[in-house]
């Protein structure tokens, strides 16, 4: 999926607008000023501006909130600020008042862009205080066009001198990526506390808070969907928060420059708007100072899952409205163990709490009592789960490591199955030393022959005949025996591996079954297809040259797509899904009833099965009620023409209960766990 246009197509008018009347290339002549700087606003389209003005050779900045935007346009010591009102033109105007005054005082313009719907209220923009506007539609030449007139305003206003705060190159916070590794500004160095030499993408990548990571690799895939710059937010150590700027060049190296969100602010106590909670700078002042005061708090970081699917399928309101209530109940958990318990909110879905002089006991106490409160029903609305991680200071101990110890455990909780909380006791740390172990030796695993797949028969409960498999990956590894498919893929995630090792358990899966003697020539196998698939915009094609390629015809290959991982871009995923299809494959949707991506998945997706969770498969033969839900999702699938597997079956009675409500295909240990081809033909005679 090429790069997003501009409206109106941008691309497309540029692409006719960039010849002048003698044939030649005419946005050589609409350059940026020497060394000339930009702050843009833009609440839809920032990646798109801050892209074309780029290319126009415009040294450029870029926000998506209006939140601190007097600081950050100071602080970037841009000559020119843009707005772009389409499609928000409330938050715009707003925005607008809110840069008057530093956009005057220093004697710099103020270009707003506007819908054309918009136009009619052009004297509230200029009551707000812009200096120029253009109206859509527009090409990138007349965008860079008006930036040029607008710069001379500003030049014009300065009388060519404007002096305003500017970073010296010793304090620059900068680097560049190339074929040596990234290479950082001393400043950069000096934050991280490295030592001179470039360093991996790898490192570079685990040097950022936990939290972030999802963010970074965001942004670094709108780089590999065509994007010449974007940005992502993160936190710097000692709890800064930055914006994080990367281009690419024409050259193909990435460059990164990271602009401070805490430049000039005066204030001792930072809130976050939406919860009025302290925010990440504020939280690492509340732990200095309890350490400095020979405390050994104890520490607490909780992530909100499920709030991006409500974000989805019920909009952003009722997002923030549900993550309100959860911060109320986060912290009335914390203080039913401690009334001096501290709360802030560090980002997104991420939570801190702090207790003072915390015990063991006191800290697994408040855990337990905040992923309670979290999960409870709330009124009107979804239900949401808590992940927690979390750590008691250690003598002598900085800000800095206890956050990375709690960050560590909270990633790790991540990895369990279901909502898990882990707090980082010895056990835990040696948890995640074989974990950080894992992720250092999965290229060189992946390489040698280590990770082989298995297959898992799925049955036909009318006959009790094999009908498919599902190829599950296995790592076999030399120190800790054989490794599942949960634990190979966190490792990945850790490593920044999982399209290549989500590709090499595909390959080597479909090897496998193309080389299946003659008494499994009609088996169907199902292969995983993870969320980081579907955002690559050559998945489709890539898939069907690699189906080809191994000889298993495509009729008989089915993709299952996991849960596991929420698909962001579910109208790309379909589309891709579509092609695969067309191409002769199948399509199911895996763990389905595992979360509330299930019915937007159900939805959005073309699908041929469901796979039901083995959570529900197993618990229908539990209360009455249980067996209704699985009812329904078999009946619903029935009725919009999907085949139903039910995953995980154990028992004769789940078996039984599952074929009376209409099930027809099963896996799980009741008939075998993963095997061998060799054992796979053994099982199907």
């Amino acid at each position: 999926m090429s790069r997003p246009a501009l409206p109106q197509a941008i691309g497309e008018i540029a692409q006719v607008a960039r010849m002048n009347e003698n044939g030649e290339h005419a946005l050589a002549d609409l350059a940026a000023p020497d060394a000339a700087s930009l702050f843009i606003l833009s609440f839809r389209h920032r990646d798109e501006l801050l892209d074309a003005a780029s290319r126009g050779g415009w040294r450029a900045l870029a926000a998506r909130r209006a939140a601190g935007v007097e600081r950050r346009f100071i602080a970037s010591g841009a000559s020119l600020a843009i707005v772009d009102g389409r499609g928000a033109f409330d938050e715009a105007i707003g925005a607008i008042r809110m840069l008057a005054d530093p956009v005057e005082a220093n004697a710099a313009a103020m270009l707003v862009l506007l819908s054309r719907n918009d136009v009619t209220r052009l004297n509230d923009v200029f009551a707000a205080g812009a200096t120029h506007f253009l109206a859509s539609p527009f090409g990138e030449p007349e965008l860079l066009q008006a930036l040029r007139f607008a710069a001379r305003h500003a030049q014009r206003v300065g009388s060519g001198a404007i002096s305003r705060p500017a970073l010296s190159q010793e304090e620059v916070l900068s680097w560049s990526y190339g074929r040596g590794g990234l290479e950082l500004s001393a400043a950069l160095r000096t934050r991280f506390g490295l030592g001179e030499g470039a360093i991996s993408a790898r490192r570079a990548y685990r040097l950022l808070p936990a939290g972030d990571r999802a963010a970074a690799r965001a942004a670094r895939a709108r780089l590999r969907a065509d994007y010449g710059s974007t940005a992502f937010l993160h936190a710097m150590p000692g709890g800064e928060r930055v914006v994080h700027h990367l281009a690419v060049g024409d050259g193909g190296q990435v460059t990164g420059l990271i602009e401070s969100l805490d430049v000039g602010n005066p204030l001792p106590l930072r809130r976050d708007a939406l919860t009025g909670l302290p925010d990440a700078a504020a939280a690492r002042r509340w732990l200095s100072s309890q350490l400095g005061e020979g405390a050994r708090p104890g520490l607490l970081l909780i992530g909100l899952d499920r709030l991006t699917t409500v974000n989805t399928l019920y909009g952003r309101a009722a997002g923030d409205a549900l993550l309100q209530a959860a911060s109320r109940r986060i912290d009335s958990a914390a203080r039913d163990v401690s009334r001096h318990a501290w709360l802030g909110r560090l980002a997104g879905t991420e939570f801190i709490v702090g207790l003072p002089h915390a015990t063991s006991e006191q800290l697994s106490d408040a855990a337990d009592r905040i992923a309670h409160a979290v999960g409870r029903r709330y009124a009107g609305a979804p239900e949401l789960a808590a992940t927690i991680g979390g750590a008691i200071a250690q003598d002598s101990e900085d800000v800095g490591t206890l956050l990375r110890r709690a960050s560590a455990a909270l990633s790790e909780a991540r990895d369990v199955p279901g909502h898990a909380i882990l707090l980082c006791d010895s056990a835990a740390t040696g948890l995640i030393e074989r974990n950080q172990q894992l992720a250092e030796g999965l290229r060189k695993a992946m390489a040698t022959g280590q990770i082989d797949v298995l297959f898992q028969p799925q049955v036909r409960i009318a006959d009790g005949g094999v009908d498919g498999v599902e190829a599950l990956a296995r790592w076999h590894h030399p120190e800790f025996g054989e490794l599942g498919a949960q634990a190979l893929f966190g490792a990945a995630e850790r490593a920044e591996l999982v399209e290549s090792l989500s590709e090499l358990v595909q390959r080597r899966a479909l090897q496998a079954a193309a080389a299946w003697p003659d008494s499994l020539a009609g088996l169907r196998l199902s292969v995983n297809v993870t969320a980081a698939d579907l955002a690559r915009t050559d998945f489709a094609s890539r898939m069907l040259v690699a189906i080809d390629a191994s000889g298993f015809p495509r009729e008989r290959l089915t993709l299952e797509v996991t849960e596991e991982g929420l698909i962001e871009d579910l109208a790309a995923a379909a589309s891709a899904l579509a092609a695969l299809r067309q191409g002769g494959c199948r399509v199911a949707v895996d763990d389905f009833g595992t979360g509330y991506s299930s019915l937007a998945y159900l939805k959005a997706l073309p699908l041929d099965y469901l796979k039901l969770d083995r959570r529900l498969s197993q618990d229908i033969a539990g209360s009455p009620r249980d067996r209704i839900v699985v009812r329904g999702v078999i009946d619903m699938a029935r009725s919009l023409g999907l085949g139903v597997v039910a995953e995980g079956v154990e028992t004769e009675e789940q078996l039984g209960l599952l074929a009376a409500e209409g099930c027809t295909l099963y896996q799980g240990f009741l008939f075998s766990g993963p095997v061998t081809s060799e054992e796979l033909a053994k099982l199907a005679l």
